[in-house]
C-alpha cells in the first residue's frame, strides 16, 4: 500500500464545499476526535483546505464557475495554505482505503503523459485520479494520457472532472474511452463508455446509515446561502444561514456569515448580535473579533471598538488589518504616541501596499507633530 498521510494534532481544516461522499457534520466530529479541528469556509486559522467536490457541480451551473474555482485554489495556495482533495482527506482520517503502492513523480507524469501540469493539480484536488497528489501511479499515468487527449480536443479540466465523476470508480476508466463532443452543441461535454454509475472510491465507514436527511439539507441550504451571499441578496442569505443554525446551533462560520449579510444589509444590532454568537461558538475566531470592531466603530462606540482590535491582536499577532485600524483609531482620538506605535508595527506587517503608504504618512505625520510640539 502507498504510504498514507496522517492528521497532524492541532491542524485546523477549513471546508470549501460539501463532501460529495461524506457528511461534514461527521467529518468535523472524526477530525475532533482525532485532536484537529474542522470548520466550514477559511478563516486566518486555517491550515488546510478541502475542496468538496460540491464546488464541481456549483462549478458546471455558474457563469466562469470554473474560473472562480482557479482563483481560489491560487489564492490558498499562495496563502501557504495544504490544499487537499475529498478523497484525501477522507484517507487523511482513515474513513477511505489508500490506493495501490505507486512510484511516479508529478514531473514525470507531466512529461510523459503532455497533460498541463496546472490541470493535472486541478484534476488531482477534485480526485479525477487514483491518487490525489504524487507520487502517482501507473493508472494514473494512463488516465493522464486520456484526459490530455481530451484537453488538445478542447475539453476543461472541468469539465472532465465533472464527467469523471458522473462514470463510475476512476480506476475503471483506464479500460474504457473518452471521447470529447456533443450533440447538444457543447464541446467541451465528455463521452465516457460504460454510462453512469456511483462516485468513485470505497469508504470503511457505512454511509448508508452516516448520513440523514437533515445533513443534505444543511449542506445545500448552506450552499444556497453562500450563492445568496455571492450574489449580493444580503437578506436573503441572511434568511438561509439562520436556517442554517437552526439545524446546527454550533456552526460559528454560519453566524459569521450571517451576521456580514445582516451588516451588510443596514441591520447593525442583529449583525452584532451574530458576531458575538460567533465568538461564543469560537472564542479564537480572529475574524469575528475584527469584523465586530469595524461595526462599533461605525456605531461610534470607540472604546467597545478598541477593546476588540486588541483582542483581535492579541489573538492573531500577524493579522495586519486589526492593528492599522486600531492606529487610525487612535489618531482620531487624540493619542498620537499609540496612533504612531500601532502604524510602526503595521509597517513591519505590510511594506508593501496602498495601506503601508497610509501608514508611513501616518508616522511621519506624527513624528513632526510630536516634535513640533517638543519644540
Amino acid at each position: 500500500m502507498t504510504a498514507q498521510a496522517v492528521l497532524v494534532p492541532g491542524a485546523v481544516f477549513g471546508a470549501i464545499g460539501a463532501l460529495a461522499a461524506f457528511p461534514l457534520r461527521l467529518a468535523a466530529r472524526e477530525v475532533e476526535r482525532q485532536h484537529g479541528q474542522l470548520r466550514r469556509g477559511v478563516t486566518r486559522r486555517t491550515t488546510h483546505v478541502v475542496f468538496g467536490r460540491s464546488v464541481l457541480a456549483r462549478a458546471g451551473l455558474a457563469k466562469n464557475g470554473d474560473a472562480e474555482i482557479e482563483r481560489r485554489v491560487a489564492a490558498e495556495r499562495m496563502a501557504g495554505r495544504v490544499l487537499i482533495s475529498e478523497n484525501g482527506f477522507l484517507r487523511m482520517l482513515g474513513l477511505m482505503k489508500a490506493p495501490e503502492a505507486s512510484s511516479l513523480s508529478r514531473q514525470s507524469l507531466i512529461e510523459q503523459s503532455r497533460l498541463p501540469g496546472a490541470d493535472l493539480d486541478l484534476l488531482s484536488l477534485f480526485d479525477a485520479f487514483e491518487h490525489d497528489g504524487e507520487p502517482y501511479s501507473f493508472r494514473d499515468l494512463i488516465l493522464a494520457r486520456k484526459y490530455a487527449g481530451l484537453v488538445a480536443g478542447g475539453a476543461t479540466w472541468g469539465a472532465i472532472a465533472r464527467s469523471v465523476h458522473r462514470s463510475g470508480p476512476v480506476a475503471s476508466l483506464t479500460a474504457k474511452s473518452l471521447n470529447v463532443g456533443s450533440q447538444h452543441g457543447r464541446p467541451d461535454a465528455i463521452y465516457l463508455e460504460g454510462g453512469q454509475s456511483e462516485l468513485d472510491g470505497q469508504l470503511l465507514f457505512d454511509l448508508g446509515t452516516a448520513g440523514s436527511a437533515g445533513d443534505d439539507t444543511l449542506e445545500e441550504l448552506f450552499e444556497e446561502a453562500e450563492a445568496a451571499e455571492e450574489g449580493g441578496d444580503h437578506d436573503g442569505a441572511a434568511a438561509l444561514y439562520q436556517r442554517c443554525l437552526a439545524i446546527d446551533p454550533g456552526d460559528a462560520f454560519a453566524a459569521f456569515n450571517r451576521a456580514n449579510c445582516l451588516r451588510a444589509g443596514g441591520h447593525a444590532r442583529d449583525a452584532a448580535h451574530d458576531y458575538a454568537r460567533a465568538i461564543k461558538l469560537d472564542p479564537v475566531f480572529v475574524e469575528a473579533w475584527f469584523n465586530l470592531a469595524g461595526l462599533m466603530s461605525e456605531q461610534g462606540r470607540e472604546a467597545s471598538a478598541r477593546r476588540h482590535l486588541q483582542k483581535a491582536i492579541a489573538l492573531d499577532k500577524t493579522y495586519a488589518d486589526p492593528v492599522f485600524n486600531l492606529a487610525r483609531l487612535e489618531f482620531d482620538a487624540g493619542n498620537l504616541p499609540e496612533a504612531r506605535r500601532n502604524w510602526a508595527r503595521y509597517l513591519e506587517l505590510d511594506s508593501d501596499s496602498e495601506w503601508a503608504r497610509v501608514a508611513a504618512k501616518g508616522v511621519q505625520f506624527v513624528d513632526m507633530q510630536l516634535a513640533r510640539t517638543a519644540g
